[in-house]
This record gives structure tokens, sequence and C-alpha cells, in this order.
């Protein structure tokens, strides 16, 4: 895949392991998309007003920019190691975490995340820092997160939304990118009453249901044969919730696409329940859109 725009692939790190799993991942795509990767550490200690020099006593190099120096430099070997030939750049830009990657967003083809960072607690299943750029950047978030495979389809959430067209883009792209089967999935619900106090079943028919979800699908996809023409594209409408059926598709599935909010859900919400859902159930890493991606 090619790309003109130069927006590099930006990969947030702390100096943690999720964090240099996360170059890994990131150093990889940026090579499949032809485009640079861009390493980058907020770094909070001049916020804090705390010394940032070596102590008078203390080793050469000990000093807190040193080491996030240090760190830096450390995930920007990992990222050649991992792809040879990725053009990469690390930076230390002052400030918190989140700020610093949701500066960088607009410019960015992706931002991508380890799920927990260096001092997240170990009950979080999903770090504050991942929770904040999913919610608020202005590109695709890739959270690396569950197993990372290298075969299995690529799985995107469809709902018939704004945010799962771009979704379905997204996931067009990468799986062509990555030589993998994509995967729509979109799991329906029963219609439920609205009437007042009426406590009778709604009735209707089953397969007539089944039909009209299925176009939501046929709609979402239409047209990927002709920009994709090597692309297998599977269709799967499941009677089921969402998150539970997409958590149960990662199982397998080597990329998990979401919309940053899906159909019906409150406007006023930044992430969606179903995104907040697959972020911590999902058995692989999980992309969240919320804007088209360069």
């Amino acid at each position: 895949m090619n790309s003109s725009d130069g927006a590099a692939v930006v990969v947030g790190v702390d100096g943690s392991e999720p964090a240099l799993r996360a170059v890994r991942v990131a150093a990889v795509e940026a090579t499949r998309r032809n485009r640079p990767l861009r390493v980058v550490h907020g770094f909070i200690w001049p916020l804090l007003h705390v010394p940032l020099a070596p102590p008078a006593d203390g080793p050469p190099g000990g000093g807190l920019r040193e080491q996030a120096q240090e760190l830096v430099a450390t995930a920007v070997a990992e990222a050649e190691t991992a792809a040879p030939g990725v053009r990469v750049s690390g930076e230390i830009i002052d400030g918190e975490a989140s700020a610093v990657l949701l500066g960088e967003a607009p410019a960015a083809a992706m931002i991508v995340l380890g799920d927990r960072g260096l001092g997240g607690f170990s009950a979080l299943i999903v770090g504050s820092v991942a929770i904040q750029v999913t919610s608020y950047a202005d590109c695709p978030v890739l959270v690396v997160r569950g197993t990372t495979r290298t075969d299995g389809p690529v799985v995107v959430g469809v709902d018939g939304s704004d945010l799962s067209t771009l979704a379905v883009q997204f996931a067009a792209d990468t799986a062509a990118a990555r030589g993998a089967d994509l995967l729509a999935l979109h799991a329906y619900r029963h219609p439920v009453s609205t009437g007042p106090g009426d406590m009778q079943p709604l009735v209707y028919d089953e397969a007539l249901l089944h039909r009209e979800e299925e176009r939501v699908l046929d709609e979402a996809v239409a047209g990927l044969g002709d920009r994709y023409p090597g692309l297998r594209v599977t269709r799967r409408a499941v009677h089921a919730r969402a998150g539970a059926a997409l958590a149960e598709a990662s199982r397998d599935a080597q990329l998990l696409v979401v919309g940053g909010r899906g159909r019906g859900e409150f406007t006023g919400l930044l992430l969606g329940s179903v995104s907040q859902s697959v972020l911590h159930h999902a058995d692989c890493p999980v992309a969240v859109v919320r804007a088209a991606h360069g």
C-alpha cells in the first residue's frame, strides 16, 4: 500500500513491556502501509516541577530526561528489529501521555498503544491512557491486547452507522495490506415494544428480521470487491449482543475493528458501549475508528 501524504504511524512508549509490544506491532504496521513510524514518549516530569538533571553525587546519565532518552532509544531499536528497513524516529515531548498522543492524532495515520502502561493498576484490563486516546483521537487508534496473530481474518463490527462505515473502510485497507480475509460481523437483538403500558410480547417475523439485518451488511460491504479485487469478504449476521459476538469472533482474528460509537448510542458518548466492551474483552488487538484514516 503506497502513501503520498507522509502521515506517520505513531506509537506511544513508556518503558513498559506492553508498550514495547505495541512498538513491534506498530513497526510492522508502518511497513505494511509504507509509512514512517514515530515513537513518542510523553515526559510528564517538567509539569510536576521535579529536578530533571542527574544528582550531583549520582552516576552520569541518571537524570529523568536521560532515562526518557534511553527508553525511546530502546523502543526505536525494538522497532528496527521487528521491521528491518522501517523509517523510524523517536521524540520526547513534555506533557502527560494522553495529551501528548492526542496532540499527535490530527497528523497521524494511526496511533498504536499498549493496553496498559507502566504504573497502571494491575487490576485494570485497559489503562486510562488507552481509554482516553480511543475516546478523543482524530485518527484510528490500535490498542495492542490479547493474542497477536499473523493468521485469521480482520473482523469489523457493522451496525449501519457513519462510524461503522469508516471502520469498514479502515478494516478493508488493513486486511488488504496484510493479505488477510475480512469478516464483516453484524449483531442484532429482537425488537422491543416501546408503547406505554404495553405488556404484551411484540410479535415479529424472525426470518424477515434476519433478512433486514443482512441488508445492513450488504450495504456496508457494497463496492469493496471493486476497490480491493483480491480481498475475500465474509458477511455474518448473528442474533446476539454486539460486544459478546465481537469478543467471540476475536478468538480467531488477527485484528478487531469497531467504530467509536454505534448506531442508537447516545450522541454525548465519546466512546460507545460496544467499543469499551471489546477493549476490555477482545482476544486480539483492537482498532477503534472515530475519524477517517490518512
